[in-house]
């Protein structure tokens, strides 16, 4: 007791165009902020990634000292002994940021959404944050996507999930194959272990595309989105 209540993640929101009926959570890359996520994909796109029923919400990670960039500050989910798939996860702070994740989930909730009609997912950094919160603590989820994200091999959601009791929420995964930072194969990887562990994942492949987000690829989330939280659902109580 004493701790003081974690402080609201900052976030930046898209509004639907119509009756609110469903949610995504977008978490930005490590050093990114939700501002800088939304900005890049509008970019991409020439306009926001907007939906008539959905709202986009983009939180902002706060800052925290990060061991790769020698322990200066950085907006990252969590901090990491170093970038590669077999060195063990730092699980204190990724555990500390599902309890601050699930209180912006909570939020949505509390507006009358229910947790079927909430996405989550993110780039990099925030597509691994995403598959942590998802397939450990709230696997009554809509979907999870990750867009050039990994897990470590020994990650505590393969142990999360070799436990799972329930139905769990599919995942939309895209890698592009030119990526030098978080290499295709660590992307195929989880995929594939996730898959033997009971989840529905997809894999989208981009050819020549390198760690960074591409039309294509949005176009299809988007498709994905809306198949996953269609206009027509019935109203939660």
């Amino acid at each position: 007791l004493g701790m003081a209540a974690p402080a609201a993640l900052q976030r930046s929101v898209v509004s639907p165009a119509g009756r609110h009926t469903a949610s995504l959570i977008f978490l930005h890359g490590s050093g990114d902020t939700g501002q800088g996520a939304r900005a890049w994909i509008k970019q991409i796109l020439n306009q926001d990634m907007s939906f008539q029923h959905i709202k986009v919400i983009y939180p902002t990670a706060p800052a925290r000292p990060y061991t790769p960039m020698k322990g200066a500050f950085s907006n990252v989910w969590f901090d990491r002994y170093k970038i590669c798939n077999d060195c063990p996860e730092h699980i204190e702070s990724i555990d500390s940021m599902c309890q601050g994740l699930t209180d912006l989930i909570d939020d949505e909730v509390k507006n009358g959404i229910a947790k079927n009609r909430i996405l989550i997912g993110g780039f990099s950094m925030g597509g691994g944050m995403a598959m942590h919160l998802a397939y450990r603590f709230h696997q009554d989820l809509a979907g999870v996507f990750a867009l050039s994200s990994f897990l470590n091999k020994d990650s505590a959601v393969y142990q999360a999930l070799k436990r799972k009791e329930s139905a769990l929420p599919e995942l939309f995964q895209c890698h592009g194959t030119a990526d030098e930072l978080v290499l295709y194969s660590w992307g195929e990887e989880t995929n594939k272990m996730l898959k033997s562990l009971g989840v529905s994942a997809s894999l989208h492949t981009f050819p020549n595309l390198n760690h960074e987000l591409s039309r294509t690829e949005i176009e299809k989330l988007k498709s994905w989105i809306v198949k996953k939280l269609p206009v027509d659902a019935p109203k939660a109580n």
